[in-house]
């Protein structure tokens, strides 16, 4: 009876291992000469070892006794450290690798070594217990890539891995009912703060506030505050039921700061700020490509994390949150430093109704009012002096060394 070979290796893409310690495995659909297939999971230490005892088993295929018999292809060592990125790129070569491998004659290619390195192991089909908490992950590599054809399609996207912090019951048949500690892939992830989720073989909708990541309590995803602010409508009326909250009536025009991936995002309007519902708001000058009804399917906002009672969450340090206070101070001082509008300086001048020009004395005797209104279509007002920073940022790359220069000697 003879015995059976590998035929062909496939690399199907690697998989991100937390237990007993994080590390990377590539996954191998593995097709014998029996016209069985199997999967197998190898970490690139291992990979590289084997390598190794190969290159020893035939030193004239390797070039060791003359480097212009070399058969056996190459494969770099490993790193000290792998991570996501080296485990990824290397992808693309290890096929290559492999094809190679396959393709060298007969007596190294179905020799006893490379048999045994891609028979089922038992921790193949039983692998180890998984992390507590967190799910292995599975990257899919594309067939272009494994073929060596570059191309900007990738492969399948991995479905992140979020923790429920509480319970949570659903109000309609689309959400998902959720229990404190429940691991959930999400599917997508809305502006609004509804993200679509799925637990075991459940679907449905689920508040953004009741997920936290596994890695770290920050998100990843969120951007930083940007107080030069967004233009934005509102679509419809909200009133304020906690304190960091603002209301407003449908049809205001808002500056959106910061944009939170629990569908709460900080809004500014004057020089006030607080939070506001996403999936009230719409950009201004977009196009609106469904109407409102379609829009406004759903008749509530997400809930926000300070509302929801008993959280547990399994990070030591919780997440990183802006105050209200610190929103408002960096707004108002953006404000100062890019200028405030004509508004703000007659709400903030000393005498109700006059530009501060007004409010100077001349000769020590004071404007009435009869010169004020002869004035008013004459006198220029003059507007705050900016910042020496904003003078600098506006100024051409020419002009600020040529400064530089100048201050330095």
């Amino acid at each position: 009876m003879t015995e059976i070979y590998v035929r062909h290796v496939e690399l199907l893409g690697f998989e991100k291992r937390f237990y007993p310690s994080q590390h990377y495995v590539y996954m191998f659909l593995v097709k014998w000469s029996d016209q069985s297939e199997k999967l197998i999971y190898r970490k690139y230490p291992e990979i590289h070892a084997f390598h190794k005892t190969l290159k020893e088993m035939f030193p004239i295929e390797a070039g060791e006794i003359d480097a212009k018999d070399r058969i056996i292809p190459s494969l770099p060592a490993p790193k000290w450290l792998d991570n996501h990125k080296t485990t990824e790129t290397r992808q693309s070569t290890l096929a290559e690798y492999i094809r190679s491998l396959l393709n060298l004659p007969t007596k190294i290619s179905r020799c006893l070594l490379v048999r045994n390195f891609f028979k089922v192991r038992p921790e193949d089909e039983n692998p180890p217990a998984p992390h507590p908490f967190k799910r292995n992950e599975t990257y899919v590599m594309s067939k272009d890539k494994a073929r060596g054809i570059t191309t900007d399609i990738t492969g399948p996207i991995m479905l992140e891995s979020y923790r429920a912090i509480a319970d949570y019951t659903k109000s309609s048949k689309y959400e998902l009912n959720l229990k404190a500690g429940d691991l959930v892939d999400i599917v997508e992830k809305s502006q609004n703060g509804w993200w679509f989720c799925q637990c075991e073989n459940h679907r449905g909708w689920a508040p953004a506030a009741y997920l936290e990541p596994l890695d770290d309590p920050n998100e990843a995803e969120e951007p930083e505050p940007n107080y030069a602010g967004e233009l934005y409508k509102t679509i419809k009326a909200y009133t304020a039921v906690e304190k960091d909250e603002m209301t407003l009536e449908a049809g205001e025009t808002i500056e959106v700061i910061h944009k939170l991936l629990d569908g709460w995002w900080v809004v500014r309007k004057g020089e006030e700020t607080g939070y506001f519902p996403s999936m009230f708001l719409h950009k201004t000058g977009e196009k609106r490509e469904v109407d409102e009804e379609n829009i406004m399917r759903r008749k509530t906002p997400p809930p926000r994390r300070s509302t929801i009672r008993n959280a547990q969450s399994i990070h030591a340090k919780g997440r990183q949150r802006i105050s209200q206070d610190t929103y408002r101070r960096n707004s108002r001082r953006f404000l100062q430093d890019r200028g405030r509008p004509v508004s703000q300086l007659k709400k903030n001048s000393r005498t109700p109704g006059l530009s501060p020009l007004r409010e100077r004395k001349t000769n020590g005797e004071p404007t009435s009012p009869n010169d004020d209104l002869k004035k008013k279509e004459t006198t220029p007002i003059i507007p705050p002096r900016p910042s020496p920073e904003l003078i600098m940022e506006r100024c051409t790359e020419n002009t600020r060394r040529k400064i530089s220069i100048r201050n330095s000697s």
